[in-house]
């Protein structure tokens, strides 16, 4: 089954979580998986178990407390955010094989630019000389991934000084800019969603719908 890729634009935080667990509870076995491409206005969101301790001083950005595991990230402008939402056991796939993937796409896309990265067991997410490129946290619900990875494009870093990124104390944050590789969230979404095709090993026929093409997209979808 073909997968339908989205670009989403600047979409709202709270507007989008609500839109994936609308399609994650409305879905059924005909459904296609969809990933989503977006970014979202200055957030940051608590998971289920994270703790008040790791809200160092988040000052005048909201804090949204949210579904996903792990503990606080941000989400501001010039980070490409990717939500997928598969059906694991349509494609008999768990939970660490979609991190993995969505790890793998990234890695794939800074090599290509020269960049070597890798992920780590202990700590989800894509991490150059030690410094984290892209954060990764996720929910499964009726076996279906909803949340996902938010990948630093060419952002304002210091947000994340006000918190313990992803509850690690003393963690430093990087980005693609920083790295050298040049392009905004959109052309950034562009070069590595091939790359998230051959990681999830999903059919993908290289378009990118608008709203007008579907009547099931939650959100308003800007063009390229």
């Amino acid at each position: 089954m073909t997968a339908v890729f989205r670009w989403l634009g600047r979409a709202d935080y709270a507007s989008t979580w609500r839109a994936m667990q609308s399609f994650t509870d409305e879905r059924d076995a005909t459904t296609p998986d969809e990933v989503w491409f977006l970014e979202h206005a200055a957030v940051f969101t608590q998971g289920l178990n994270g703790k008040r301790e790791h809200l160092l001083a988040p000052g005048d950005i909201p804090v949204v407390g949210i579904d996903r595991g792990g503990q606080v990230t941000y989400h501001g402008p010039g980070q490409l955010v990717i939500y997928p939402l598969i059906d694991l056991r349509r494609r008999r796939i768990g939970v660490r094989e979609l991190v993995v993937a969505l790890e793998s796409a990234v890695i794939a896309l800074v090599k290509a630019h020269g960049i070597a990265a890798a992920g780590r067991r202990d700590a989800p997410g894509v991490y150059v000389e030690g410094r984290k490129l892209a954060s990764l946290g996720l929910r499964i619900r009726r076996g279906c991934s909803y949340h996902g990875m938010a990948l630093n494009v060419d952002m304002d870093l210091e947000p994340f000084g006000r918190i313990n990124p992803c509850g690690m104390t003393g963690l430093e944050m990087t980005q693609l800019a920083a790295l050298g590789i040049a392009g905004d969230v959109n052309d950034i979404a562009l070069e590595i969603a091939p790359q998230l095709r051959d990681a999830l090993g999903i059919e993908w026929n290289g378009h990118w719908p608008r709203q007008s093409e579907t009547s099931t997209t939650p959100l308003s979808v800007s063009s390229w």
